[in-house]
């Protein structure tokens, strides 16, 4: 890859990362912090911790059609300051309502970053070297979410929201002058590959699509707004070490910490294997099976550092899978309409990402966390079995045309 194409990519992932901070912090202190923070009511959570998802299964389009028209700075210039707005608000709105509008904010700003980062990506990569720049924009904007997970699980016992909301706006503020620096400006430019003919669709491109939403789903919904509240069932009495005595949301920044540290190395090796394998349907069943067990494990387990190492090895997989989801989604917005199946990808990611804390805080009124993780593990096994089926048809036309068969 180019040294200028390679710096667009890191730009852009830098300052998403710093645009993610605020977002990040507030999954891991709103579920146990909710009623400091002016909620009444424990599905309000579920509903601000959805809001931002939802909202962008609308604008998504909208950003794809204003890429069109726009250049990316401009684009990016909207985001951050959408961004710390929200950000800002966190610390010092305490109604239900307010607190609603700016979550809606941020969902608009996350649209035009992400799409922005994806369709950037599919511009100055190849399917030779894709997946790995996928994994890199991955892991450095994940930097952010560090920040912010670390900085909330630690900081909200000893200061205010409002010192921490604060704290990374100013953050967010002196990152704005790098956006010319760091952003490409030209007109346009994204979408140099867009195919206006009608897009078609194939059962691969179904399955991909299915994978895009169980993948928002899990990853983004489910397991991020549950994992404060799965570690509070195995840590009643706040876990000690060396003396320090580190609470749930602690062990839950700390949990979430170690795979955004680890994913800037581990999401664009993970993204170069997979550039080298050329049919990834066992490979991805596989997958999904591994998190299925995982999950299913993390609803029984009542043992606080085995649930500590099962949540850190379920993390590994997570950047499997993402990395995985985002390479499969460009390869086949490299081939055609790539616009379209971008927009397609990160509209089903967000629908997953949305109905994940909605339903489970949902299923939380009438059950329990385990119901939330086997019900995930009965999707996450359906959806193994369809990429498992689809293998072995592959398989059986290439060997009636007689061609040679590799994995």
């Amino acid at each position: 890859m180019k040294r200028a194409s390679k710096n667009k990519i890191i730009g852009l992932a830098i300052l998403t990362g710093v645009a993610i901070m605020g977002d990040a912090m507030l999954l891991i202190i709103l579920p146990l912090y909710w009623s400091e923070m002016g909620l009444t009511a424990v599905w309000q959570v579920g509903v601000l911790l959805s809001v931002n998802r939802f909202i962008r299964l609308p604008i998504n389009p909208l950003v794809g059609l204003f890429y069109r028209h726009y250049s990316l700075r401009t684009g990016v210039w909207i985001a951050m300051l959408l961004a710390l707005c929200s950000t800002f608000s966190y610390g010092f709105f305490n109604q239900f309502s307010l607190l609603f509008i700016m979550r809606i904010l941020w969902g608009i700003a996350w649209s035009m970053l992400r799409l922005g980062g994806f369709l950037t990506i599919m511009q100055v990569t190849t399917k030779q070297n894709r997946g790995q720049s996928v994994g890199m924009y991955n892991g450095i904007w994940g930097i952010g979410s560090l920040i912010g997970m670390v900085a909330g699980g630690f900081l909200i016992g000893h200061v205010s929201i409002r010192f921490v909301t604060t704290l990374f706006t100013l953050i967010g503020c002196i990152s704005l002058p790098f956006i010319p620096m760091l952003v490409p400006s030209s007109k346009g430019e994204l979408n140099k590959n867009h195919d206006k003919q009608p897009m078609t669709w194939s059962s691969n491109k179904l399955v991909a699509m299915a994978t895009s939403l169980v993948m928002g789903l899990i990853i983004f919904g489910i397991f991020a707004s549950t994992l404060s509240p799965i570690i509070e069932l195995n840590n009643q009495a706040n876990l000690i070490i060396w003396s320090v005595s580190l609470s749930s949301a602690a062990l839950a920044s700390i949990v979430q910490a170690v795979r955004w540290g680890w994913d800037p190395f581990l999401a664009p090796f993970v993204g170069k294997r997979l550039d080298r394998i050329k049919h990834r349907a066992i490979f991805i069943s596989s997958l999904l099976g591994v998190i299925a067990l995982l999950f299913t494990i993390i609803a029984f387990v009542q043992h606080l550092p085995l649930l500590i190492i099962m949540l850190l090895v379920f993390q590994l997989a997570a950047t499997i899978f993402v990395t995985t989801t985002d390479t499969i989604a460009t390869d086949l917005a490299a081939k055609e309409n790539s616009v379209k199946i971008m927009t397609i990808h990160t509209i089903l990611v967000d629908i997953g990402a949305a109905m994940g804390p909605f339903l489970s805080y949902l299923i939380l009124e009438f059950s329990t966390l385990p119901t939330v993780y086997l019900l995930s593990t009965v999707l996450l096994a359906g959806l193994a079995i369809v990429w498992l089926s689809s293998a072995l048809r592959e398989r059986k036309r290439m060997l009636k045309q007689g061609w040679k068969v590799s994995n």
